[in-house]
């Protein structure tokens, strides 16, 4: 028997879901008719998916350098001198204080201290300055751009639901990401690209994995989760016509596509539906725009020489970055850049020393360019892995060459530009680079409750809230109903760190 493609479903459905489906749509145009679109997670204006700011602005976008693996901030940000007295010491008890370990190293019979043998030098600006390792010799010459917070801290010492925790705000995957929550609460400024782009870059020391979580979109309408740049082939999948359609052809299928999910949509009056509609649209006109946005052979010497020569070679971290930049130009809200292999269990030396050269050019470059061109006022930048590492070495140690195991204790974020203040430091850590402490060298047991935040330290939660903050948004304030509950990036947690807000 020939059947209508409309009727397919008809005929597939059981009474019981029937009832079911029919009971979801006339309650939820009735809805819609009481409480107007807001019922539908729009805004007043009816432009769905788009909340708008709370207060205004500091940034219009952010670009997210995000170092998976945990850089260790012993050699890279956060100078400690006093460990060289240490070297191959035990850790003093009352610095770990029983804190957990992972099982790597909980089986070692001492944890010997392990002192950076990297020299530090320090950037001053004003009264403040940044120590900045030698591993970095680019980045610190926008030290006086960089606001380094030393007193980052997590409870997730595992790499996976780390990672999936700074990026979502729980351990647990579901949730949206960072970038779900910015495109669903602010929406795009370009039609014809994405509200949020993510990029590999690549690396010598790729271990962990990535997983299209940490830039989904959890329980939200799938046209918020982040459009994956790719270095080979077409940037996006499937962004080329096949063989024998044109782009007349192609908008042909499309409106006929349209036209079968508005059905659906007005039967079943499931959102997603719409989101399938966007996204199909949305692709259309990335056919036209992205190859453009990939097109690096119109920018000047002058820039590769800013980036260096990596950025002409498609997939590098540099390379990332001058395409962050384009990007932001051209109007992306929220852009985010892996750069995996941070993960320095054994040799660090070896491991973090090509890692930084992947990445240090092209973070120093970004930052210049995007000042030169006047947009570091209203961009964002951040760079920071999930957790830091440990004080102690894992496994065999000399001055020559060590590994360090995790450690979310405390670690080290940066941000520039988009309204924080440039050139300081927030937050310290002991003499060990192992616990938070205050100015006076008390160790400091912080909270992510908001209600407990400790000043002077800043949870992951608080790092997104005030992300949220520079961008508009009152993190407390951004909701997504679901399953009954109001959702939010921070949970029920996050302090917006105010003292870091130019």
């Amino acid at each position: 028997m020939n059947n209508h493609p409309l009727r397919e479903l008809d005929l597939l459905t059981t009474r019981r879901q029937l009832f079911g489906r029919t009971a979801l749509g006339v309650g939820t145009a009735a809805m819609a008719q009481l409480l107007g679109t807001n019922a539908l997670g729009a805004t007043s204006s009816g432009k769905a998916g788009k909340v708008g700011t709370h207060h205004q602005a500091k940034a219009k976008r952010v670009i997210y350098l995000f170092m998976s693996g945990g850089p260790a901030h012993h050699d890279l940000w956060d100078y400690k001198p006093k460990m060289r007295d240490m070297f191959g010491k035990p850790l003093p008890d009352h610095i770990r204080d029983g804190q957990r370990i992972t099982g790597m190293t909980s089986r070692q019979k001492i944890l010997p201290v392990c002192p950076s043998k990297y020299k530090f030098t320090k950037y001053e600006n004003n009264d403040k300055g940044v120590w900045i390792s030698e591993l970095l010799p680019h980045t610190a010459t926008v030290a006086k751009e960089l606001c380094v917070i030393h007193s980052t801290f997590t409870e997730a010492i595992n790499h996976d639901p780390a990672i999936t925790y700074i990026q979502t705000g729980s351990q647990i995957p579901g949730r949206p990401s960072l970038g779900a929550w910015l495109s669903y609460g602010l929406g795009n400024m370009n039609e014809n690209l994405p509200g949020y782009v993510v990029m590999h870059a690549r690396s010598r020391h790729a271990e962990q994995s990535l997983f299209e979580r940490l830039w989904g979109t959890g329980f939200m309408p799938s046209e918020h989760q982040g459009i994956l740049i790719r270095s080979q082939g077409d940037p996006v999948l499937y962004l080329s016509n096949p063989k024998g359609v044109t782009r007349k052809d192609r908008r042909a299928q499309l409106d006929t596509l349209a036209a079968l999910n508005q059905e659906q949509h007005k039967r079943f009056a499931h959102p997603e539906v719409l989101a399938r509609i966007k996204q199909h649209e949305m692709a259309y006109r990335m056919q036209m725009s992205v190859p453009e946005l990939m097109d690096l052979s119109k920018e000047s010497d002058e820039t590769f020489k800013l980036y260096g020569e990596d950025a002409r070679t498609p997939g590098t971290f540099a390379a990332c970055c001058l395409n962050a930049r384009r990007l932001a130009e051209r109007g992306v809200r929220n852009i985010q850049i892996f750069h995996r292999g941070w993960d320095a269990h054994g040799n660090l030396a070896g491991e973090h020393g090509s890692q930084c050269k992947d990445i240090d050019q092209a973070c120093a470059g970004l930052i210049k360019d995007l000042k030169k061109r006047g947009m570091l006022d209203d961009t964002l930048v951040i760079w920071g892995g999930e957790f830091g590492r440990t004080a102690y070495c894992q496994g065999k140690l000399t001055k020559q060459n060590y590994g360090r195991d995790h450690h979310p204790r405390c670690f080290t974020v940066w941000m520039a530009g988009g309204g924080v203040k440039p050139g300081i430091t927030y937050g310290r850590t002991d003499d060990y680079g192992y616990n938070i402490s205050d100015a006076d060298g008390n160790t400091l047991k912080p909270q992510p409750s908001k209600e407990k935040w400790t000043p002077g330290t800043m949870h992951i939660h608080d790092l997104n809230a005030t992300i949220l903050h520079l961008l508009g948004i009152d993190h407390t304030k951004l909701t997504y109903r679901y399953q009954g509950r109001d959702f939010r990036l921070t949970d029920v947690h996050g302090h917006v760190v105010k003292d870091i807000v130019a």
